[in-house]
C-alpha cells in the first residue's frame, strides 16, 4: 500500500508540473495584464505600471515567470516555506483569496457529490432489483431528463418556482385539500412502484400510502405545524426504532437477532437520552460543532459497547450496526432542534427562508442553531442544481453495472446455495457494483468544482467559480492558476482514493 501510494504520488508530481506549465502558457497568452492601465489617464500612470509589472513579474520572461511561481507554490506542500500564490491585479494575496473561496466551493461540491452519490446508488441498485416496471422506466425516463437538462436553467427553474414559491407559502404555511390529495396521489404512486409486488399488493400499498399522507398533511396543517415546526420526543424515538429497523435490514438481515437486539436497544438508550442532549445543545453556551463531534464519537463509542455486549457470535455485525443506528439516531435529534429553529430564524430573514443567492445572509448574526440553518438553507438551491444533474449518471451507471453482476455465475450460485436475497445482493452484488461507480465519482468530484463556475455565477457564490471567471475577464493570471492547482491536485487524489478503494472492493486487486 505505501509503495504503491508513494509511486502514484511522484507519477502525479510530475503530472501536475507539466499541467500547470502548460496552463501557465496558456493563461499569459491570453492577454494583457497592463492593457487596464495602458489607458489610464490619471498622473501616477507610469508609476502604476511599474508596480503592477514588478508585483506579477511581468518583465521575466514566461518560463522564469513560471518558475518564479512555481517556487511560491511549492511551499505550499513543503513544511517550513510559505505558501505564495502570487498576487492580484488589485495587489492583494491570493494565497487568502483562495483560501476563503475554496471552503466555500468545497462545502457546495462536497454536499452536492455526496448526496447524488448515496441517492443515486440507492435508486439505481433499486431499478436494477424492479428491472422493466413502472419504477424502473419511470427513474430512466427521469434520469434522461435532468441529465439532458442544461445546469443554468434548472437553477433558475428552482430559484422561481422552490424557493420563491416555498417562501411565498410560507407567509401563511397551510395545505388546502386540493393540494393534500395531490400529493397523497403522489405518495401513493411512489411508494407503490418502490416496493413492487404482485397487483393486488401494489393497490393495497398505494392505498395505505395515500391515505396515511393525506391524513397526516391534513392533521399538520390543523395544528400549524408548519409554522412551528419539531419532531418531538414520541416521533424521534420512533424514528430511531425505525432507523435501527432498517440497518439490521441492510447491515446483517431481521433474522440474526443479536444485531436487530443491539440496534433495538441503542435506539432505545438515545429515545431516553435525548431528554439530556436537547436541552444541552439548545443551551447557546455548548452548542458548538467541537461538541457535535464529540457527542457522536460518545454515541459510536456506545454503540460499539453494546454491539459487544449483546452480538454474541455476530459481535462484528452488532457493532457496525450498533454504531451506525447511534449516529443515525444523533442525525434526527439534530433535524429536530433544526426544525425548532426555522421560527425564529425565519422572523430574522423576514420569512424567506430559503435564500436564493449568496453562500450566507450577510452580517447575520443568531444564535449557532440559525448560523447552521442560515448555512442549510444557501446550500440547498446550489446542491439541488448539481445533485439533479449528477444523480442521472450515478443512478444509471450504478443500474447498469448491478444488472451486469447479478447476472454473474457467483450470484447464481450464491442463491443456488440457499442465500436468502438479501445477502445475495448486498454482500456478494453490490460491493463488485460499486467499482464502476467509484470510477465516476472520482472523476465527477473535479468535474464538480469546475461545473461549480457556472452555479456560482447563477447563484451569487463567492467561490472559486467565480475568482476563476473574473481572473479571466480582467486577464489576471494568478487567480486562474489557483484555482488550477485545487482542482488539479482534488482530481489527483480522488483518483489515488478510487485506486485504493477498487482493492477493498475486489480483493483480486493488489496495491503492489
Amino acid at each position: 500500500m505505501v509503495a504503491f501510494v508513494l509511486r502514484r504520488l511522484i507519477v502525479s508530481v510530475f503530472t501536475l508540473l507539466i499541467a500547470s506549465f502548460l496552463m501557465y502558457l496558456l493563461v499569459a497568452a491570453s492577454g494583457d495584464p497592463l492593457s487596464e492601465l495602458r489607458t489610464d489617464q490619471s498622473p501616477a500612470r507610469a508609476e502604476k505600471i511599474a508596480h503592477r509589472i514588478e508585483v506579477l513579474h511581468l518583465n521575466q520572461p514566461v518560463p522564469q515567470r513560471y518558475l518564479t511561481w512555481l517556487g511560491g507554490v511549492s511551499g505550499c506542500v513543503i513544511p517550513g516555506r510559505p505558501c505564495d500564490l502570487g498576487r492580484n491585479l488589485r495587489d492583494q494575496d491570493v494565497s487568502s483569496l483562495l483560501s476563503t473561496a475554496m471552503i466555500s466551493t468545497l462545502r457546495l461540491v462536497t454536499f452536492a457529490t455526496v448526496i447524488a452519490v448515496l441517492l443515486g446508488i440507492s435508486i439505481g441498485v433499486v431499478t436494477a432489483l424492479r428491472q422493466y416496471s413502472g419504477f424502473d422506466y419511470t427513474i430512466t425516463f427521469s434520469a434522461f431528463l435532468f441529465f439532458s437538462l442544461p445546469l443554468f436553467w434548472v437553477a433558475v427553474l428552482l430559484k422561481q418556482y422552490l424557493a420563491i414559491g416555498v417562501n411565498n407559502w410560507y407567509s401563511d404555511p397551510r395545505i388546502g385539500l386540493g393540494a393534500a390529495v395531490v400529493l397523497s396521489v403522489l405518495s401513493a404512486v411512489t411508494w407503490g412502484a418502490v416496493l413492487g409486488g404482485d397487483r393486488r399488493r401494489r393497490w393495497l400499498v398505494r392505498g395505505v400510502a395515500g391515505l396515511a399522507t393525506f391524513a397526516v398533511l391534513v392533521y399538520l396543517s390543523t395544528v400549524d405545524w408548519f409554522a412551528r415546526p419539531s419532531l418531538g420526543p414520541a416521533l424521534v424515538a420512533v424514528l430511531c426504532f425505525g432507523v435501527a429497523i432498517g440497518v439490521t435490514v441492510l447491515v446483517a438481515g431481521l433474522t440474526r437477532r443479536n444485531v436487530l437486539y443491539s440496534c433495538l436497544a441503542m435506539a432505545g438508550i438515545a429515545s431516553v437520552v435525548q431528554f439530556a442532549v436537547r436541552p444541552f445543545l439548545e443551551d447557546p453556551r455548548w452548542a458548538s460543532w467541537t461538541n457535535l463531534l464529540l457527542l457522536a464519537l460518545v454515541a459510536a463509542a456506545v454503540g460499539v459497547g453494546v454491539g459487544l455486549l449483546l452480538g454474541g457470535l455476530d459481535k462484528q455485525q452488532a457493532v457496525r450496526a450498533a454504531v451506525l443506528t447511534g449516529l443515525g439516531c444523533g442525525g434526527i435529534m439534530v433535524i429536530d432542534i433544526l426544525l425548532r429553529t426555522v421560527a425564529s430564524y425565519g422572523r430574522l430573514v423576514n420569512g424567506r427562508i430559503f435564500a436564493t443567492i449568496g453562500s450566507q445572509t450577510p452580517n447575520f448574526s443568531g444564535s449557532f442553531w440559525q448560523r447552521f440553518l442560515d448555512t442549510g438553507t444557501h446550500l440547498v438551491l446550489p446542491t439541488l442544481s448539481i445533485m439533479l444533474i449528477s444523480f442521472a449518471g450515478y443512478s444509471r451507471y450504478s443500474r447498469a453495472s448491478m444488472l451486469e453482476v447479478m447476472n454473474q455465475d457467483y450470484v447464481r450460485t450464491a442463491r443456488a446455495k440457499g442465500l436468502t436475497e438479501r445477502t445475495v445482493v448486498m454482500r456478494h452484488a453490490f460491493r463488485n457494483a460499486l467499482i464502476p461507480v467509484t470510477t465516476l465519482a472520482a472523476v465527477d468530484f473535479g468535474a464538480l468544482i469546475s461545473g461549480a463556475i457556472i452555479t456560482e455565477t447563477v447563484f451569487g457564490w463567492q467561490g472559486m467559480g467565480r475568482m476563476f471567471v473574473q481572473g479571466l475577464l480582467a486577464t489576471d493570471p494568478n487567480p486562474v492558476m489557483g484555482f488550477f492547482v485545487v482542482t488539479a491536485i482534488s482530481v489527483v487524489i480522488f483518483n489515488m482514493l478510487a485506486d485504493i478503494a477498487y482493492a477493498y472492493l475486489d480483493p483480486r486487486i493488489r496495491l503492489s
